[in-house]
Protein backbone atom coordinates (compact mmCIF):
# COMPACT_ATOMS: atom_id res chain seq x y z
CA UNK A 1 0.00 0.00 0.00
CA UNK A 2 1.09 3.53 -0.69
CA UNK A 3 1.07 6.38 1.82
CA UNK A 4 -2.03 7.82 0.08
CA UNK A 5 -3.88 4.51 0.44
CA UNK A 6 -3.02 4.32 4.15
CA UNK A 7 -4.22 7.89 4.66
CA UNK A 8 -7.46 7.20 2.76
CA UNK A 9 -8.07 4.12 4.95
CA UNK A 10 -7.43 6.21 8.09
CA UNK A 11 -9.91 8.85 6.89
CA UNK A 12 -12.56 6.23 6.01
CA UNK A 13 -12.17 4.78 9.49
CA UNK A 14 -12.52 8.23 11.07
CA UNK A 15 -15.76 8.83 9.13
CA UNK A 16 -17.10 5.43 10.17
CA UNK A 17 -16.23 5.81 13.85
CA UNK A 18 -17.04 9.48 14.48
CA UNK A 19 -20.49 9.77 16.14
CA UNK A 20 -21.34 12.79 13.98
CA UNK A 21 -21.00 10.82 10.77
CA UNK A 22 -20.91 7.02 11.31
CA UNK A 23 -20.63 6.91 7.53
CA UNK A 24 -19.65 3.80 5.61
CA UNK A 25 -21.02 4.66 2.17
CA UNK A 26 -18.80 7.61 1.28
CA UNK A 27 -15.76 6.94 -0.89
CA UNK A 28 -12.48 8.59 0.15
CA UNK A 29 -9.68 9.06 -2.39
CA UNK A 30 -6.41 10.82 -1.58
CA UNK A 31 -4.32 12.36 -4.36
CA UNK A 32 -1.38 14.43 -3.20
CA UNK A 33 -2.69 17.22 -0.95
CA UNK A 34 -6.33 16.62 -1.91
CA UNK A 35 -8.96 14.27 -0.57
CA UNK A 36 -12.02 13.55 -2.73
CA UNK A 37 -15.23 12.57 -0.95
CA UNK A 38 -17.93 11.03 -3.13
CA UNK A 39 -21.18 9.19 -2.58
CA UNK A 40 -24.66 9.94 -1.24
CA UNK A 41 -25.86 11.16 2.15
CA UNK A 42 -29.36 11.89 3.49
CA UNK A 43 -28.92 15.60 4.36
CA UNK A 44 -26.68 18.64 3.87
CA UNK A 45 -25.73 18.63 7.57
CA UNK A 46 -24.22 15.15 7.19
CA UNK A 47 -22.20 16.33 4.19
CA UNK A 48 -20.87 19.28 6.24
CA UNK A 49 -20.00 16.95 9.13
CA UNK A 50 -18.01 14.71 6.78
CA UNK A 51 -15.84 17.67 5.80
CA UNK A 52 -15.45 18.71 9.44
CA UNK A 53 -14.19 15.26 10.45
CA UNK A 54 -11.70 15.20 7.55
CA UNK A 55 -10.40 18.67 8.49
CA UNK A 56 -9.91 17.55 12.10
CA UNK A 57 -8.06 14.35 11.17
CA UNK A 58 -6.01 15.78 8.29
CA UNK A 59 -6.05 19.60 8.37
CA UNK A 60 -3.27 19.76 5.77
CA UNK A 61 -5.52 18.32 3.06
CA UNK A 62 -7.87 20.19 0.75
CA UNK A 63 -11.31 18.55 0.68
CA UNK A 64 -12.94 18.17 -2.72
CA UNK A 65 -16.57 17.42 -1.98
CA UNK A 66 -18.53 15.43 -4.56
CA UNK A 67 -21.05 14.11 -2.02
CA UNK A 68 -24.68 14.31 -3.16
CA UNK A 69 -27.59 14.91 -0.84
CA UNK A 70 -30.29 12.34 -1.55
CA UNK A 71 -33.14 12.71 0.93
CA UNK A 72 -34.31 9.43 2.37
CA UNK A 73 -38.03 9.47 2.90
CA UNK A 74 -41.15 7.44 2.51
CA UNK A 75 -41.69 5.94 -0.93
CA UNK A 76 -43.88 8.11 -3.09
CA UNK A 77 -46.02 5.43 -4.69
CA UNK A 78 -46.77 1.77 -4.89
CA UNK A 79 -44.12 -0.70 -5.83
CA UNK A 80 -45.30 -3.53 -8.02
CA UNK A 81 -43.51 -6.84 -7.76
CA UNK A 82 -43.71 -9.25 -10.66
Amino acid sequence: MTAEQYLAARLRRALAEDPRTTELGVRVTVRGDNVLLSGDVACAERRDELEAVIHEVAPELTVLDDVRVVPAGEPGGREELR
